[in-house]
């Protein structure tokens, strides 16, 4: 099984919000999951994703691939982390 971490769609019409989910590349997008690692508002003004790193990390080491856009909210979140 090959695992992504990935953005699920979620919220209202035109107005979006996002979950960061671990999820079987099979399944659709706002399909099934596996694990929900954080969630990710772009209206918010300090556009600031919650992210579980804990939980990102121990994806990663089991071979989860990340997408680009959850690749750049985590790098986000660990820079936050450490500031």
């Amino acid at each position: 099984m090959s695992v992504a971490i990935r953005l699920r769609q979620e919220g209202s019409k035109g107005r979006p919000i996002y979950r960061i989910v671990a999820a079987d590349k099979r399944y659709r997008r706002d399909g099934r999951f596996l694990e929900i690692l954080g969630s990710y508002d772009p209206a918010r003004k300090d556009n600031k994703a919650e992210v579980n790193l804990e939980r990102v990390d121990a994806w990663i080491a089991n071979g989860a691939q990340p997408s680009d856009t959850v690749r750049s909210l985590i790098n986000k979140a660990r820079a936050a982390a450490q500031a």
